[in-house]
């Protein structure tokens, strides 16, 4: 990457800042999530270099300025480690990983004076796992039902909230009961253990996939979708789940 940046460089890598290759990081980020969806591991282990690639421009650009270095970086992450993992590295002691998760973030809280517990999630950060970490920092501090019971309980408040006003056609308030629910829904995931951000990158995935093969069988079939009925599309698309199911 020096050489890229130097007089004898790449036109394009020369011109390149930190805001010019913020879009890059952001791709490169999705490209591994969907190559560990896929399960290729010889891909992952490219996308992994794109990705560590981008950490390594960022340095060098740095470093250029006269702010940090590469080196910098690793040896400020390598001091974080050890200073949050006083478990392992000390002699403090912590039994589960939900207690370590509790101390990750009194530690993070205290060292780099944040006045509310929740602070430190992106604001740019995809919604439902902003919801989800914002979620998990609350309830580091008890701010969090004891079982799952009450979570149900608030999901289908947050239900009916929304029916009502869909029927009373407040567009604002629709809006509002609607990202209620969806917090909810976020709330109920981190009781069962599953990632918003992935079930619903996996079920967009799953959807476009099927309705992928309708638009393919329905091609081979001499029929043009648009022209097609739900009818039809509904036929092939129970079809496909069905044989799905007996993979």
């Amino acid at each position: 990457m020096r050489k890229l940046r130097s007089e004898e460089g790449c036109p394009w890598d020369k011109e390149q800042t930190h805001e010019s290759l913020k879009p890059y990081l952001i791709e490169e980020t999705y490209e591994v999530l969907e190559t560990i969806d896929s399960g290729d591991k010889e891909a992952l282990r490219e996308e992994l270099g794109d990705f560590v690639l981008q950490a390594v421009f960022h340095a060098q650009i740095a470093a250029e300025a006269g702010d940090f270095t590469m080196e910098d970086v690793l040896n400020t992450i390598n001091d974080k480690l050890i200073r949050r993992h006083p478990h392992v590295f000390g002699d403090v002691q912590i039994e589960t990983a939900e207690e370590q998760k509790i101390h990750w973030e009194t530690l993070k809280h205290k060292k780099e004076g944040k006045i509310s517990v929740i602070e430190g999630v992106p604001k740019n950060a995809p919604a439902l796992l902003r919801a989800h970490r914002v979620q998990q920092k609350a309830a580091t501090v008890g701010f969090d039902w004891n079982d799952i019971t009450p979570v149900w309980d608030k999901v289908h408040e947050e239900l009916g909230e929304l029916k009502t006003e869909i029927e009373l056609d407040d567009a604002q308030k629709i809006e509002e009961e609607f990202g209620d629910l969806l917090f909810a829904i976020v709330n109920l995931s981190r009781f069962i253990k599953v990632n918003p951000e992935d079930a619903l990158r996996k079920a967009i995935n799953k959807f476009s996939s099927r309705f992928q093969q309708v638009e393919q069988r329905l091609k081979d079939d001499g029929k043009d979708i648009r022209k097609s009925t739900l009818d039809e599309m509904d036929i092939i698309w129970n079809q496909i789940k069905e044989q799905e199911n007996h993979k």
